[in-house]
């Protein structure tokens, strides 16, 4: 039977025929070099770019540096579209020195690490307070916890770590050692929470993927390998969207 509405097909967005991916990156240099393998389409508003590779359309959304932008930004981003999968692909300093500089992890469980109060000489989080429920949703015992479904080769290889998302980057021993003595984390960010708290309460499938720059402590830059880390984040970040759009297909 033919269609009333023959040119129909003419009004509809050209991706919503592939594989829908949004990439959430707070800054530019970050996946570079990935976007250097992607052919550019369009400009779709002022943080976001689309790109396709092979089958599959492509959004980067750049939303800044810090959770209020990151939260803001995805939010308006999810709103609009529907995606098949949802990545967050940055760099991050790590608390675990069993991490290499340069190593690329998967951020598998994520918290706000400074979101609470001082006591003394303690840290009280917000459901240590009683003013939130720590196991409201998206969270489990006050966790964010990521437990996507996919098949990942790529994923598989990488080590889990726990994150913690701060305002401010530690950088004295004391604060290091407040952060680390509640929520125990491997890693450090400041969008990580943001990002996981809006896919987990989408239930939008999702991966943090981050390469370690820098070892969290008395800030030296010295020591920390921008380089190396963004190198070793664009490839693993290649090798996992590519894999991804196969398994799609």
């Amino acid at each position: 039977m033919l269609t009333p509405y023959p040119y129909l097909c003419l009004f509809l967005s050209a991706d919503s025929l592939g594989v829908k991916i949004l990439i959430v990156a707070a800054a530019h240099f970050e996946i570079s070099p990935f976007l250097n393998e992607l052919v550019y389409v369009n400009k779709t508003d002022d943080r976001t770019n689309q790109y396709r590779l092979k089958h599959a359309f492509i959004d980067l959304l750049i939303p800044g540096i810090g959770m209020m932008v990151t939260a803001f930004h995805l939010g308006q981003r999810l709103s609009k579209k529907k995606y098949d999968l949802v990545i967050n692909a940055g760099i991050c300093g790590s608390i675990n020195h069993s991490l290499k500089i340069g190593e690329v992890v998967d951020v598998v469980e994520d918290c706000v690490s400074d979101l609470g109060a001082e006591e003394r000489d303690r840290f009280l989080t917000v459901f240590d307070l009683g003013i939130s429920d720590p196991d409201a949703l998206p969270y489990i015992k006050g966790i964010l916890i990521n437990k996507s479904e996919m098949e990942s080769r790529v994923l598989q290889r990488l080590p889990k770590v726990k994150g913690a998302t701060v305002n401010k980057i530690a950088g004295s021993v004391q604060r290091i050692e407040n952060s680390g003595s509640v929520y125990s984390p491997e890693v450090e960010t400041m969008e990580g929470a943001a990002f996981l708290y809006a896919c987990l309460t989408q239930g939008i499938p999702c991966a943090q993927i981050r390469a370690v720059s820098n070892y969290v402590e008395e800030r030296d830059k010295s020591k920390w390998d921008v380089k190396l880390a963004v190198k070793n984040l664009n490839r693993v970040l290649f090798d996992f969207v590519e894999e991804q759009i196969e398994g799609m297909s």
